[in-house]
């Protein structure tokens, strides 16, 4: 029995949820709420000590790190493979998920803070500074004080607009990679693409999708186009994100937008 725990917030879970059901796996969820703090309560914390998710239990074993569960899922599974047969193609998939790890996904975390969260925080009080770094957190202090600042100041904070270019940077590789194939590691759909796909989906959930859209990119918005088109799409990444949490996304990104546009112009 494949076990997963997971929320609607996370990438990374949304990653290895759309990793299970283009592998056509069966699993039973387990959801952690991040967002009231469960991540940090005992029972979780028993299975993942670093009180993240995704984490899957594979017969009572923890597999813990969004890339590797694809990858175990890929080991202990064959059928319908994410994994591209071709050893280069693989090698170029493999590629796009170490670009994810190692610089889009705290490009993520640190535009969903300042172009949205910050503003659910100012709105429901931010307290003060002694409070939001003492706050239950698996981050260092030195993480926290970055965050107050991006709660602060949002995209002005310093370092956030370099995250934004970053991320903009990348799906101008995304654009490059699609020049010669439909898919970002070849012609079939692979890991790559679902490595990219929630982090994509998020900016567009952040109303920032005219980064790619209005013939700016639109090789990347025909990829996306096509990947919303899979049956996978919806259920694994758009129907597990609470309400709450998608509307803060939608009206919060729509606030945020002009300062996106002043950064990219300068």
């Amino acid at each position: 029995m494949l076990e997963l725990y997971h929320h609607g917030s996370s990438v990374c879970a949304a990653k290895v949820r759309l990793a299970l059901a283009e592998k056509q796996i069966e699993w039973q969820g387990h959801y952690v709420d991040i967002l009231a703090g469960e991540q940090f309560g005992a029972e979780f914390l028993a299975i993942n000590p670093r009180a993240m998710v995704p984490a899957l239990v594979h017969d009572g074993r923890v597999i813990i790190e969004s890339t590797l569960i694809c990858e175990y899922l890929e080991e202990i599974s064959p059928r319908h493979p994410i994994y591209p047969a071709d050893p280069f193609t693989r090698y170029r998939a493999r590629l796009w998920t170490k670009a994810v790890d190692e610089e889009l996904h705290p490009a993520c975390s640190a535009l969903t803070y300042v172009v949205s969260h910050r503003h659910s925080i100012l709105r429901n009080g931010a307290g003060s500074f002694e409070t939001f770094l003492n706050a239950p957190s698996n981050e260092t202090k030195e993480a926290r004080l970055v965050k107050w600042q991006w709660v602060q100041h949002g995209l002005d904070a310093p370092g956030a607009a370099d995250k934004l270019k970053l991320y903009v940077r990348h799906l101008r590789n995304m654009e490059e990679a699609l020049r010669d194939s439909p898919w970002l590691a070849g012609g079939s759909f692979s890991v790559a693409d679902i490595a990219l796909a929630p982090y994509v989906n998020r900016l567009a959930m952040l109303q920032l999708s005219e980064l790619w859209e209005g013939g700016r990119l639109p090789r990347v918005a025909d990829w996306f186009e096509r990947l919303r088109a899979r049956p996978t799409f919806k259920p694994a990444l758009l129907d597990w994100i609470p309400d709450a949490l998608r509307n803060d996304l939608v009206a919060n990104g729509a606030k945020s937008l002009p300062d996106v546009r002043r950064i990219l112009a300068a």
